[in-house]
């Protein structure tokens, strides 16, 4: 029997053929379905009437930002100099295009302030005058990267350009303070162009430093989204001479990359020597002072304390800290800069030494006792470690100086849960929902605190809605000691 007939070969190539055809139609659809499921929110404003001269940098660094991810195959909105009506339209528009999958990216470019712990993106026509007007005119962080989750975005990017000096926290406060560390959902990754609680002078180019070098790293298809981020990070650190030291955070369980149809491969860590992403707010377990003041009668059994912590090695990573050996140096020169002494305590904090942060609010109420935010700052320091009488002392100056101060509401709410004191907790949580009736801290706090009280249906409601509105709230209380 013949083996080599023309038919047989025919058939063989027409099989090749239909196989190839077949292959790079699905190549095709994979790599279409990849692209469609991308999508970004820019935001460039710069005409801010409050400040003495619109910002150069934010257009455009917006519309080179919004160019580079439309090569990138994202579907970009791109929006600039907008009102508060206005961003709240193309945040609406951003989420009704995301889908169960969905890469959804948001970047700002513009004023930042941090309130009640939280990040806020201000628009243009912001009217701020006390912080409570933060709340009611900014656009949080947190809110934002918690809709986008809600609407089933798998993986989450927030770049922000918004540490910068503004003219509005110092109105309320003696300094400027920087963004704020966020909770954010499963599969995010955020950058800020500065290290937490500091700013960076606006330099009057046409282009940030920061967008410049992010432009740099996001364009090569062997890195990860995440090793881009550290890179810019790197060369912002580099070129700044350490002035200006992004920071990062990361919760993403998978490699992504931004230009489409990549394939990235682990970076290998850089040189230059820098702090590992930071983590949202310290959850680290801790346990109270060896001569803690006997408890007073309870509503309900407080949890125990947890195992001793040791924060001499926090301390020694924090020593090489950029943003740490920037204010050490500042002290150095100036011991009695107050504004320097408060930024480090909030650093400390924020990474978990509570001793060292307490030490430094200490300083700044010494040189200004009436500095309320120093003082709200130290009662919540002191409930974390279980120092409550103290911290009950401090809340209560800083509301005696500043009435509703929803910050030291908050704060005072934890010292009463933490005390035992369920009903006066519920009392401080009402109060300052009354004022922001979406920070979480105090609507899960006050959740607690009914369970406490006898109240089981009403704190669990409370409790739930606060998981929905961060989903790492119950991580978050368990660091301070509560559960």
């Amino acid at each position: 029997m013949k083996t080599g007939s023309p038919i047989v070969g025919l058939l063989t190539v027409l099989f090749a053929f239909l196989v190839g055809l077949l292959f790079s139609a699905a190549a095709s659809a994979l790599a279409a379905d990849s692209n469609a499921g991308r999508f970004a929110l820019v935001i460039g404003n710069a005409k801010y009437p409050d400040a003495e001269a619109p910002l150069k940098e934010p257009i455009n660094d917006a519309r080179d930002v919004a160019a580079e991810l439309k090569r990138n195959g994202f579907e970009v909105d791109v929006g600039e100099n907008l009102s508060g009506e206005a961003m709240r339209r193309a945040l609406d528009r951003f989420h009704g295009k995301l889908k169960p999958g969905s890469v959804a990216l948001v970047f700002f470019s513009g004023f930042g302030v941090q309130s009640a712990r939280q990040s806020y993106l201000l628009p243009v026509d912001a009217q701020i005058w006390t912080e409570p007007d933060v709340r009611r005119d900014g656009f949080s962080l947190e809110t934002i990267l918690n809709d986008i989750n809600g609407r089933g975005a798998g993986i989450k990017i927030a770049l922000l350009d918004a540490s910068r000096r503004n003219p509005y926290e110092r109105r309320f406060r003696s300094f400027s303070a920087g963004l704020a560390p966020v909770i954010a959902p499963g599969g995010t990754l955020v950058m800020y162009s500065a290290a937490l609680s500091s700013v960076v002078s606006d330099a009057g180019t046409e282009h940030s430093l920061f967008v410049g070098e992010l432009l740099k790293e996001i364009k090569s298809p062997d890195l990860t989204a995440e090793d881009a981020l550290n890179r810019t990070r790197v060369s912002v650190t580099r070129a700044s001479r350490s002035e200006q030291v992004p920071w990062i955070s990361s919760s993403l369980a998978e490699d992504f990359a931004f230009p489409p149809g990549a394939r990235p491969t682990p970076a290998p860590k850089p040189a230059l020597l820098l702090p590992p992403a930071e983590v949202a707010k310290p959850v680290a377990p801790v346990t109270p002072p060896a001569a803690a003041p006997p408890a007073p009668k309870v509503d309900a059994v407080v949890p125990a304390a947890e195992p001793p912590r040791d924060e001499s090695k926090i301390a020694l990573a924090l020593a090489q800290d950029p943003t740490v050996k920037s204010l050490n140096a500042k002290l150095v020169d100036n011991p009695e800069d107050g504004g320097a002494l408060y930024r480090r305590g909030q650093v400390y904090a924020s990474k978990g030494a509570y001793a060292l942060a307490a030490k430094d609010f200490d300083a700044t109420i010494r040189l200004n006792p009436k500095d309320v935010e120093a003082l709200n700052n130290r009662c919540w320091v002191r409930a974390v470690i279980n120092d409550l009488a103290a911290a009950l002392k401090d809340c209560n100056e800083a509301l005696r100086l500043r009435p509703n101060f929803v910050d030291a509401l908050d704060s005072r709410g934890l010292v009463n849960l933490k005390n035992g004191q369920s009903k006066n907790a519920i009392v401080d949580f009402d109060d300052a929902l009354k004022i922001n009736p979406r920070l979480t801290s105090s609507l899960y706090g006050r959740g607690l605190a009914k369970q406490r009280s006898g109240a089981a249906a009403e704190g669990d409601l409370d409790i739930n809605n606060a998981k929905a509105m961060d989903p790492d709230i119950v991580k978050e209380f368990a660091g301070y000691g509560v559960r």
